[in-house]
């Protein structure tokens, strides 16, 4: 097996739409949006084909922030285009992993909390005349009526032609 590493890089020119937010693996400490809420990605585990990601919401405001359900997930290409990918609420029909498909619950985290939800998904391929699909970058959006951000996964989103990606629901970080 050959592993491929990819560097991170931002595409010439002004980039329209949200602006890209550091990695959690990125030295850079970016600001907080107007929002209130920051939006990382944690490293991809790639696994015998299957993908998880964690993404975190960190509240760097200094109101309480209450989110409930999933978040919203775009795949995009290295042009920053949303890439056709069928993003399912939950992740048991990518993978059954103990914990991720619970029912939404409140969250409501005060300033310096953090959520997560987890991303899942196969680099299967099921169609050798189908090109396989592979994101450079995701938009993820907190909740509905919020503003999107972006984030760019280690390696990229590599969907294999399963087109699938699952998302678990926002569930509060426990502090260490």
């Amino acid at each position: 097996m050959t592993a491929l590493a990819t560097a991170c890089t931002s595409p010439p020119g002004p980039a329209p739409g949200p602006e890209p937010v550091p990695s959690a693996t990125s030295s850079a400490s970016p600001a907080c949006p107007q929002s209130g809420v920051l939006i990382t990605n944690g490293m991809v585990d790639t696994a015998m084909g299957l993908r998880a990601m964690t993404v975190e919401m960190i509240n760097c405001g200094g109101q309480s922030y209450a989110v409930q359900g999933y978040p919203m997930v775009r795949v995009l290409d290295e042009d920053r285009n949303p890439l056709p990918v069928k993003v399912i609420d939950g992740t048991s029909s990518i993978a059954v992993i103990k914990g991720l498909d619970a029912p939404p619950k409140p969250v409501t985290l005060l300033p310096g909390q953090r959520a997560k939800a987890v991303l899942v998904w196969r680099n299967t391929v099921t169609d050798a005349t189908v090109s396989p699909t592979t994101g450079k970058d995701l938009e993820i959006t907190p909740a509905g009526g919020q503003s999107p951000q972006i984030v760019s996964p280690n390696g990229g989103v590599d969907l294999g032609t399963t087109g699938r990606l699952g998302v678990s629901p926002w569930a509060p970080l426990q502090e260490d």
